[in-house]
């Protein structure tokens, strides 16, 4: 994973308005995370960079959860793909069609896209009361 692909999906994911300002992005020390490109970006985006302690997991908790929730869930059960694309579009299928629309999340009891709608619309209270 390069520096230029996590620099796009942090400034897509703003664009979006899926990233409220003061946000903490927290990823692990992998160079992409700690590279000088996506520090300046974060910072132009008001977004404050924390990483975990080395060989720690429960420092990023929720990802290491998602990827747990997936091996379980798809690899486990598959086993095998035919090729790399049919990989690829069972794990982004996986995601988009059963984890973000479909799964409860344990901390917050709701589905990720109602969790998401709810966190923008707290948003743009906040924006909407500070202007």
């Amino acid at each position: 994973m390069s520096a230029q692909l996590v620099v796009d999906a942090l400034t897509m994911a703003h664009a979006a308005g899926f990233v409220a300002g003061n946000a903490v992005f927290h990823s692990d020390r992998g160079s992409q995370y700690t590279s000088k490109q996506f520090a300046q970006t974060a910072k132009k985006l008001d977004v404050r960079l924390s990483t975990g302690a080395v060989g720690v997991c429960w420092d990023n908790a929720v990802a290491e959860s998602m990827f747990s929730t997936l091996k379980l869930h798809l690899l486990y059960e598959k086993k095998q793909f035919a090729s790399k694309f049919d990989a690829r579009y069972e794990v982004g299928h996986w995601i988009e069609a059963y984890y973000n629309r479909r799964r409860i999340h344990s901390t917050t009891g709701l589905i990720p896209a109602e969790a998401m709608r709810q966190f923008k619309t707290r948003c743009a209270d906040t924006h909407a009361a500070a202007a």
